[in-house]
Order: C-alpha cells, then sequence, then structure tokens
C-alpha cells in the first residue's frame, strides 16, 4: 500500500556563491524561546526520472510523478496539492522495473493523464546536502536541504540537455509553521528570494517552452468581459471551472485529503446544474446524457460525504451532551460506528472511481471543455438569453415555498422544505454562472440564494439526524444510552425549528425585486 505523508515546503533560487547561515540562529525569531540546535549536515546524490504524458497533463495539473533513487526517501513519488496550499506525498518502494509506472500510481493520475501512457520526461542529477533544526527532545522541525541541479529534458529516446542551477528547499517536518516562516524571514534577510517556479520538473519542461503548451481546446475562448458576449461563452467558462474542480480533486478524494469530497461533490452538482438551467446554448442530446452521468456521480460521492457530515454532526452533538450528561461508553462506540460507516462509504466510491463508467465520464467532461457541443443559441449575446433561464430557476423556488406556507399537513411541509432546498441549490448557481459576465447584481442574487440553502440545508440535516438517532435508539439495548439518543433528538428538533427561523427571514430578505433586476 502507497504511504501517504503532508508536505509543507518554500524553494529559493541562490547563486553558487551564497553562504547558508547557521539553522539554530533562526529560533531568536521565535517570540517562544523555543531552545534548537542544528544536526549535522549529510550529502547525497540523487537522480529522478520523471513521468508525463507526451503532452504534459500532470504538470499542468500540478501533479508531480517520479522514481528517485538515492537519499533517505527512494522510490516512487506521487506529489499531489491539496487546498491548504501543501503537498500531499504518496510513496511506494522501488522495484525491479524502472519504466513502467506502479498500477497504484496510475489509478491516481488517471483522470489527469486521461488515460494516455505515461512515460520519462526528464531525469534530474541533484546532489542534495541536508540540514535539519532540531528541538531538545530529538526531533526534526525543519529540513533545509542545499540542491545543486543538472537536469535534462526527454525527448522520445533522446535526452536534450537543459541547465544547471543551485536552490534551496525549506521543509516543514514535524515543528508548526512558526518554523516555516522563521526560516523564511532569515534567507529573506540576506536577500534571497523564492524560486519563481516551486518545482523542479516545471523548471525543466518550460525551459525553452517545450512545457508550456496549453492543453488543445477547440472552440471559442470565452472573452470573460460583459453581458454582450457569447451566451455559450458564459456557459462554458463556469463550465470549465467546474471541470477542473472534479478533476482537481479526483486524486486528493482517492488519498482521502479533508473537504476533497465535498469539493468534488459540489463542482459536481455545480456543472449538472448548470448544464440544466443553460440547456438551451448545449446540444440537448449531448447535454442530457452528460447530466445523468453527473446525477450518478454525485450520488456515489454524497454516500461518502453523507457519512461524513453524519460522522462529525453526531460526535460534536454527543461531546456537547456529554458536558451536561455522563453517557458513559456511548461517544467511543458512536466514534467507532461512525468512522467504520465513513470507510465503508469511502471504500464503495474509490470501487466506483475505478469503474470504466467513471472513466468515460472524466473522456465526457474531457470533450466538453475541447469540443463544446454548442447550439445556435449559443452565439447570441448572454444577456438575451441566461437571466431568463437565471429567473425560471428563482421560479421554480418561489413556487416551492408557497407551496410550503400552503401546506397544512407537516410532514408535507417538510418535504416542500427539502425541495426549495434544492431549488434554491440550482437558483444560487444559475447566478454564480453568470456572476463574472452580469457582475454585483448576479453575485447578490446568489448570495441571497445561498443563504436560503444554507437555512434549509441545515434543516434537511437535521431531518437526517434524528432519522439516524431513531434508528440507533430502536437498536439499542441500555435503557441509559437509549435515554441519551432521546436527549439527543430533542436537541435536534429544536435546531430545525430555528433553522426554519432562519430560512423565513432569509427568504424575505432573497424576494427583494432589487435583486432580480438584473434578469429583466
Amino acid at each position: 500500500m502507497p504511504s501517504v505523508h503532508p508536505e509543507f515546503e518554500i524553494k529559493y533560487d541562490v547563486d553558487d556563491a551564497f553562504e547558508l547561515p547557521s539553522l539554530a540562529a533562526v529560533a531568536g525569531r521565535r517570540e517562544d524561546g523555543v531552545p534548537v540546535v542544528e544536526g549535522e549536515a549529510v550529502t547525497h546524490r540523487l537522480e529522478a526520472t520523471y513521468f508525463d504524458t507526451s503532452d504534459h497533463r500532470l504538470a499542468r495539473a500540478r501533479l508531480t510523478l517520479r522514481r528517485r533513487t538515492g537519499g533517505e526517501d527512494a522510490g516512487w513519488h506521487l506529489k499531489v496539492p491539496d487546498a491548504a496550499g501543501g503537498r500531499q506525498e504518496v510513496r511506494l518502494p522501488l522495484r525491479a522495473s524502472t519504466a513502467t509506472v506502479p498500477a497504484a500510481l496510475r489509478k491516481l493520475v488517471w483522470a489527469a493523464a486521461r488515460g494516455q501512457t505515461l512515460k520519462p520526461v526528464a531525469r534530474i542529477r541533484t546532489e542534495r546536502t541536508v540540514r535539519h533544526l532540531i528541538d531538545a527532545t530529538g526531533q526534526v522541525l525543519v529540513e533545509v536541504a542545499d540542491d545543486r541541479v543538472q537536469a535534462q529534458r526527454m525527448s522520445g529516446s533522446a535526452s536534450v540537455p537543459v541547465d544547471s542551477w543551485r536552490e534551496i528547499e525549506v521543509e516543514l517536518r514535524g515543528g508548526d509553521r512558526g518554523w516555516l516562516d522563521a526560516v523564511d524571514a532569515a534567507l529573506r534577510d540576506l536577500g534571497v528570494r523564492k524560486a519563481q517556479v516551486q518545482s523542479k520538473l516545471a523548471r525543466v519542461l518550460d525551459a525553452d517552452g517545450a512545457g508550456a503548451t496549453p492543453a488543445p481546446r477547440s472552440g471559442r475562448k470565452s472573452k470573460r468581459s460583459s453581458p454582450k458576449s457569447p451566451a455559450g461563452d458564459v456557459v462554458l467558462h463556469y463550465a470549465r471551472q467546474q471541470v477542473e474542480q472534479i478533476l482537481t480533486n479526483d486524486p486528493q478524494v482517492r488519498l482521502d485529503i479533508a473537504g476533497s469530497v465535498h469539493r468534488m461533490r459540489v463542482a459536481t452538482r455545480r456543472l449538472r446544474s448548470a448544464l440544466q438551467t443553460f440547456k438551451p446554448v448545449l446540444d440537448a442530446d449531448v447535454v442530457t446524457r452528460l447530466r445523468a452521468e453527473l446525477r450518478w456521480l454525485a450520488a456515489e460521492l454524497g454516500a461518502a460525504r453523507d457519512a461524513e457530515v453524519m460522522r462529525d454532526r453526531m460526535l460534536t452533538a454527543v461531546h456537547e451532551e456529554d458536558r451536561a450528561v455522563d453517557l458513559g461508553p456511548l461517544g467511543n462506540t458512536l466514534d467507532e460506528e461512525m468512522a467504520r460507516a465513513y470507510r465503508v462509504a469511502h471504500d464503495g466510491l474509490l470501487q466506483s472511481l475505478d469503474s470504466e463508467r467513471y472513466r468515460q465520464l472524466v473522456l465526457a467532461l474531457d470533450r466538453l471543455v475541447s469540443h463544446p457541443p454548442l447550439s445556435a443559441r449559443a452565439q447570441r449575446p448572454a444577456a438575451e438569453v441566461l437571466p431568463r433561464r437565471a429567473g425560471r430557476a428563482y421560479a421554480r423556488l418561489r413556487d416551492l415555498v408557497d407551496a410550503y406556507y400552503q401546506e397544512p399537513v407537516a410532514g408535507g411541509r417538510d418535504t416542500h422544505l427539502h425541495e426549495a432546498r434544492k431549488a434554491a441549490k440550482k437558483a444560487r448557481y444559475a447566478g454564480e454562472t453568470v456572476t463574472e459576465f452580469f457582475g454585483k447584481p448576479a453575485a447578490r442574487f446568489a448570495s441571497a440564494m445561498e443563504n436560503v440553502q444554507e437555512d434549509l440545508g441545515e434543516f434537511q440535516d437535521s431531518v437526517v439526524m434524528r432519522a439516524k438517532l431513531e434508528e440507533l435508539a430502536r437498536r439499542e439495548t441500555v435503557p441509559a444510552a437509549a435515554f441519551a439518543y432521546g436527549r439527543l433528538h430533542a436537541h435536534e428538533e429544536r435546531r430545525a425549528e430555528l433553522a426554519v427561523e432562519r430560512f423565513k427571514n432569509s427568504w424575505r430578505n432573497a424576494t427583494k425585486k432589487s435583486l432580480r433586476a438584473w434578469m429583466n
């Protein structure tokens, strides 16, 4: 199994004459006065072969895949960016083959590579001198690597000499981010500046422009300027953003990076909603098939996301209640059960992401943005086509809210709120789709719809939570635990009531005519 390691680092360009100062001296920049020492310098000779597609799709997705020998971490490495600005490094041991990427890593990059063959694109040799900043317990806080690099770009069976340079790489190991900041400040005071390119591979591929070629696309490029832009450009600009989010989060979801399932699910829903709301600008047959597959993907992501939300919400509720009433071992039992439910859901999601159905969907998304199936109406000005479609999304929401107020049965009212939440989400996404072109009026509308959606989402989460609590209480054989579930159920009922009250207020604000003036 691959091992995964979080990574926070900064790279600096330096010349051959630069003298690296004592690392221990940077400790004085911290107010806490933690005693540290500098470990003995060690020099390694590293050789890495980097793999990518012929058109460098992994590099454009900020994924770095290499086979490295030498040093303390020789093996296959895949670096995956995360939303926090750091990276996760996936490691596998070296194997007999030097030219075949391990299957586990090929899965992780399939979406970015679109199934294309991965082959060597660069070879980099590095003489690395490593120094460590160590605290009193012996823990390594920061690693500073002084690298002298020789690089070659590989084209077919030939190697093209590119460049040689020196760089310093500062990586956080066991300390807090403050240590990284302290070393950074010390280097900056010496006139050192961050490298313009934070990746050796990116520097090699871009050495003569070879790696700077954008992914091939056809179709009109979005002007992103005004409501006079063609309607198709507006929708495609938004669609491209969502496709990029889906594909960017694919490896993060596979590695179970925090928040990745949610981000990928939201992007999937946004894209599907935009394709539905603004379907007149796209070929109906293509969009219908694509929306169906996006619905499937959203459902697969939803199973894992719902399990994640239920786990977090349930454990928070139990811990809050435990401060008021001693729940005994109930918290630990629930923690184990919720964690197990999430793991089962996430494992199921991984099976879906490895399926041929998902791979065909990825290729269909690629075709959507590279060869957009635009209709004749796509060439008309956005102001003539799109506001009207956003207005219809709002009208659907308004009708559902009206039905809620007219419904005399409590259960039926809950159903109307659930449908209104989904309609509010579509109206919000409709506003977001056109915000860059229609400006603040569309942004204010989208924000108002988001407030309605969040309040109704809080209500729906409570509905699901109460159903789960009832299920757990029915299975429980210990009276004290069953009573605890009852208390939690009562708290959720109150949360639902408060969510409905907030919704009523947010809906009053959302119905202001000024929010929809841009639709006329």
